[in-house]
């Protein structure tokens, strides 16, 4: 098991492109699997979750061909779906939150689906009601086996109908999305996902030959067709990394250009940001960050104490959560950060206490932060990543701390982040990886 060394206190400066989405990409190749055409996709991030699911649709019998770095082409012609069945691919799946999406491609291309219980982060309850909910609706017949975790869901056709989601779940939405396409029929999805994600997909779909009538809203109405066809397709950059290179930044107060963040994807980040007082240049699709010596929280009109909580889109993201966080303890002012969807995803926040940070842990939702205006660097710590995004937010604390942290089971930034000590170390960080 690797861990990171991390000798912190060292200042950014230069030039660095966010990699490709994580969260769209995962989407993007479960949808493959909805025709035996050639697929392209460009812009792939090579992280290990990403590697996972390619080698699980490898292993299912679709082409894969690396094209180059970045690129792959799929082509999903003899799929076995006999695998499904088998203890390797209970395990493999298992291994891999995203996995859950291959359902709804394979349900209405081959009238049916099987999936074990997904892992992925332990950040709380994350159910999958939405999903098999959605392809009941549909017409498809579901059945859980409790004592094997596994997930089965048939239907020898498919049809359109009207369904309200119980909640506005992105890979929910993407699941039932995949299989209405095909279906008999019109579907509608209210109260659907619109994350940029998913407007990714669905314009891939439509790409395909889908017809998908408003993608970017909450409302989408679906005329199933018979087959679809190949296409090519580019992925985002990962909005996720965009937001954790600016709270780098802030935390070590550098000097850094963000390159191509496809800024009009980024929806409320930036202005959350700038409410924490950082300051943030658009120029072209590039973000500018000055170094700052200092930043201020703002408050809110009434003097409140600003609160930074998620929301679905176009709220703020939970995946950036722990990242504001973190940058909130070396700000000026006090915030109080709300972490609504998931019950677990603070409770990292202890290690940062032990690295001198001021917070209370109001319950397992919320926490207040009481910043340090740089007055005080962090100290640094041994600590063990629980998930990407807490273990991505105590690398931006160990950055800041005065002195050298480790940081134990780094495979899980692994998971969400391509080369990140490589990454940063050109920018002129001080991260080694080494064995545990």
């Amino acid at each position: 098991m690797a861990i990171f060394c991390v000798e912190g206190g060292h200042s950014l400066q230069g030039d660095i492109t966010p990699q490709g989405a994580k969260n769209e990409v995962l989407q993007i190749l479960c949808a493959t699997l909805l025709t035996p055409e050639k697929i392209t996709i460009n812009n792939v991030p090579e992280i290990v979750d990403v590697l996972r699911l390619i080698e699980l649709l490898r292993d299912m019998g679709v082409e894969v061909e690396r094209l180059g770095e970045g690129q792959y082409s799929f082509k999903a012609v003899n799929v076995n779906i006999d695998y499904l069945k088998t203890s390797e691919f209970r395990k493999k799946s298992a291994a891999l939150r995203g996995s859950v999406m291959i359902v709804g491609p394979l349900l209405a291309r081959f009238g049916v689906g099987y999936m074990p219980r997904p892992g992925g982060d332990q950040i709380g309850r994350r159910r999958l009601d939405t999903h098999f909910i959605g392809f009941e609706k549909l017409g498809a017949k579901f059945n859980y086996d409790t004592e094997s975790s596994f997930y089965q869901v048939e239907a020898k056709q498919l049809k359109g109908c009207y369904m309200l989601l119980d909640e506005a779940s992105v890979t929910g939405t993407a699941n039932i999305v995949m299989a209405a396409v095909l279906a008999s029929g019109t579907t509608t999805i209210y109260n659907a996902a619109c994350e940029p994600y998913l407007q990714q997909l669905c314009k891939m779909l439509v790409r395909m030959g889908a017809k998908i009538e408003g993608i970017s809203s909450n409302l989408l109405t679906i005329e199933g067709v018979t087959s679809l066809h190949g296409t090519e397709h580019t992925v985002l950059p990962d909005m996720i990394e965009v937001g954790s290179f600016i709270g780098m930044a802030a935390m070590t107060r550098s000097a850094l250009r963000i390159k191509n963040v496809a800024y009009k994807e980024l929806g409320i980040i930036p202005d959350q940001f700038r409410r924490l007082g950082i300051c943030i240049n658009c120029e072209d699709d590039d973000i500018v960050l000055p170094a700052q010596e200092h930043y201020e929280i703002e408050s809110f009109i009434d003097g409140s104490i600003m609160t930074i909580a998620d929301a679905p889109w176009p709220g703020l993201t939970p995946d950036l959560l722990s990242i504001f966080l973190v940058v909130a303890t070396q700000a000026k002012g006090t915030a109080l950060i709300h972490q609504k969807m998931f019950e677990s995803r603070l409770f990292f926040v202890d290690k940062l206490i032990d690295m001198g940070a001021q917070i209370i842990l109001c319950d397992p939702h919320r926490a207040t932060v009481v910043g340090h205006n740089h007055t005080m660097q962090l100290r640094p710590a041994v600590m063990v990543s629980p998930d990407i995004r807490a273990g991505i937010a105590l690398l931006i604390a160990a950055m800041n701390a005065k002195g050298t942290s480790y940081i134990h089971n780094i495979e899980q930034i692994d998971r969400g982040y391509q080369h990140i000590d490589t990454r940063l170390n050109a920018l002129g960080a001080k991260i080694k990886r080494v064995d545990g």
